[in-house]
């Protein structure tokens, strides 16, 4: 099998969302187990339905952002798995748009807090499991946003500039242990996520903000979050067992041209 996960464990953050899921359906398919959280009352259905072994999928319920109930879920993870070989670090939000001197500052802390502190959480918490192991793949997911600016989102660019900030910060500090962290910077994918920030950019008028944000990608479409998994699922491989502290766009060439 390409790019086989056959008997990895792997903990998926943010897995209710449009990305995490395909993701977390992707490992599974391609032999991964597969621990899945994410925030109290999130719609896991889809997921259960993606992988109806139950055996090869545990959901847990947990804020990124909240140490105790984040350490609980790795906990737990570890306890049935035995460890966590894969670790995608996925859980985010777009927050508000405006520009700078109209963005509510509780809107920009709250981004901080679930993109930046969440994603520093995820490295405290799992990085201690995988050095006993000698071994493990973490996938940040950052954006476009982390690499160039975006009118109107000031937090979330922030916030995604400091996820490759924390990546590389990790894969120097953890590469000698057999840590590779790496990250992915996609760019407009379908999903709730892009129409929540097309309906900020324009009120009423998203589906013509899609449109133009379309015409602008050299693939003149967006991208899928399958298209997204296909990604996280090579650097989780052991085909990817040299690759560590890259940050790798999947964004139909937006930010090339």
């Amino acid at each position: 099998m390409t790019h086989s996960l056959t008997g990895k464990i792997a903990l998926i953050t943010g897995a209710a969302g449009a990305i995490g899921m395909a993701t977390a359906r992707l490992l599974a398919e391609r032999g991964a187990i597969i621990a899945a959280t994410d925030i109290e009352g999130a719609d896991f259905g889809p997921l259960r339905s993606a992988i109806p072994d139950a055996g090869r999928l545990l959901v847990l319920e947990a804020d990124v952002t909240d140490e105790s109930g984040f350490a609980a879920v790795v906990a737990t993870a570890v306890e049935k798995f035995s460890t966590i070989d894969i670790f995608f670090n996925n859980a985010g939000i777009e927050g508000p748009v405006a520009p700078i001197p109209d963005f509510p500052t509780d809107g920009f802390r709250k981004v901080m807090e679930v993109n930046v502190t969440g994603i520093f959480l995820g490295l405290k918490l799992v990085i201690p499991v995988m050095a006993k192991a000698g071994r493990g793949s973490i996938i940040n997911a950052s954006s476009v946003a982390g690499l160039t600016g975006s009118p109107g989102l000031c937090a979330y660019v922030a916030s995604k500039h400091a996820v490759l900030g924390l990546t590389r910060a990790a894969a120097v500090e953890w590469g000698a242990k057999g840590i590779r962290v790496n990250c992915i910077n996609p760019g407009p994918i379908e999903s709730r996520m892009m129409a929540s920030i097309e309906e900020g950019a324009s009120p009423g008028a998203a589906a013509a903000v899609h449109d133009g944000f379309a015409a602008t990608i050299p693939m003149k479409r967006y991208g899928t979050p399958t298209e997204v998994a296909g990604l996280v699922a090579f650097l989780a491989s052991d085909d990817a067992g040299y690759i560590n502290g890259g940050a790798y766009t999947v964004d139909g060439g937006m930010t090339a041209a």
